[in-house]
């Protein structure tokens, strides 16, 4: 097993800096709309950034959690919303790097084989696609299926929400089988954009993150290969959900921690430029406090990601992510109103950057999992709940 060294973790660090960098300068236009986000992505592919999680031995980088989570946030200091497109690409085959150098079944090893060459050798951009509407991306409620033809498998439904869309160019999409009402019989594969019968609505008009070209992906009759269903198992989604739940839960907590970080800078930017303010102890005392709420999330999150790596799937672990995204998710949207306050009225103009870091921030409270689900998790593990029992995971 390779550990990545002083020097090499400094050069990586330097090209998620020098993107971050790039990717600042165009993020207020990419929000307003002035420009779309293709070129944002193209240089995520330029810079090598695909790979971050893919294992040494396969031609990647071989980050460990930890270490994503930090060069997320790094990114997401220059513009959140590709820093949350680029994680979509991680989630969808971050618990595919995580097996790596496991032993797996020869259907399993030739699938782990080809998404590897695919990111490595031919620069493609994964992305995941299992949000459905009413239920999120809550694996039991699943409307969209699949069913077996002849050496293959054909899927229909609908989902929402789907970052990436039609700049990645495959797709990991969750379906249930058809005319099977066992819930916990969920399965991924992998469609490519390309496929027929797949289609993409016009992009969602949100209030923020448009950088992450999410949209409405509908299959009719989409009829993919057998080498494309994830590891080549049927499922086993919930069952692997169930065990080890941080990509789904928790896999873009660095990205928010980017954007909360950004608005700590920029308050410090402002009052830069105003002595008297600057001098003010209650101003201070303000500041102070954003500061401390953010190191004292920041540690959380960096001693979640921490127990992955060491302890992957524990009742520990799992709880710990659970923990620090509702931690940051609870944080980013206080920290950025706190910001509105020091800042003033005049920080809330159109266009003005912690107007657009106020608008982003928003999103961390609703995207999965939500700070009740979080809550519960971590309250049904306190109580001594079995939280590897299917019927006390509410996903």
């Amino acid at each position: 097993m390779r550990v990545i060294d002083a020097q090499d973790a400094g050069t990586i660090d330097k090209r998620v800096r020098a993107a971050a960098e790039e990717l600042s300068a165009v993020a207020a236009d990419v929000d307003r709309g002035r420009v779309g986000p293709h070129g944002s992505y193209q240089l995520i592919r330029e810079s090598g950034l695909l790979k971050l999680l893919v294992p040494w031995e396969s031609g990647g980088e071989g980050l460990s959690f930890l270490a994503y989570t930090k060069a997320l946030e790094t990114l997401a200091t220059g513009d959140g919303a590709t820093a949350l497109g680029f994680n979509m690409h991680n989630v969808a085959i971050g618990s595919l790097c995580e097996t790596a150098r496991s032993p797996l079944p020869e259907t399993a090893e030739r699938f782990r084989e080809w998404v590897f060459e695919e990111v490595v050798k031919n620069g493609k951009m994964f992305a995941s696609a299992t949000s459905e509407t009413g239920s999120g991306a809550k694996l039991r409620h699943l409307q969209a299926t699949y069913r077996a033809s002849g050496d293959g498998y054909v899927l229909n439904g609908t989902k929402s929400f789907v970052s990436l869309a039609g700049i990645a160019d495959y797709y990991v999409v969750a379906a249930r089988e058809e005319g099977n009402s066992e819930a916990e019989e969920v399965s991924h594969f992998v469609v490519s954009k390309l496929d027929d019968g797949v289609e993409f609505s016009e992009v969602w008009d949100s209030a923020a993150l448009r950088g992450t070209q999410t949209a409405r992906m509908s299959l009719k009759d989409v009829r993919i290969p057998r080498a494309r269903l994830f590891l080549g198992v049927e499922g086993l989604s919930l069952f692997k959900l169930m065990r080890e739940p941080h990509w789904m839960v928790s896999g873009y907590m660095g990205a928010y921690l980017g954007i909360a970080e950004s608005v700590l800078r920029l308050v410090v930017r402002l009052l830069e430029d105003n002595e008297h303010r600057r001098s003010s102890p209650v101003l201070q005392a303000q500041v102070g406090k954003l500061a401390v709420d953010l190191k004292a999330a920041r540690a959380l999150v960096h001693s979640a990601a921490r127990l992955v790596d060491e302890e992957k799937g524990s009742l520990e672990a799992n709880t710990a992510v659970h923990a620090a995204k509702y931690c940051i998710g609870e944080l980013a949207p206080r920290l950025a109103i706190d910001a509105v306050r020091i800042c003033g009225s005049g920080s809330l103009r159109a266009g003005e950057p912690l107007e657009r870091l106020l608008r982003e921030s928003v999103f961390c409270s609703v995207m999965p999992a939500k700070p009740d689900e979080c809550l519960e998790y971590v309250g049904k593990a306190t109580l001594g709940f079995n939280m590897f029992n299917a019927r006390n995971f509410s996903w």
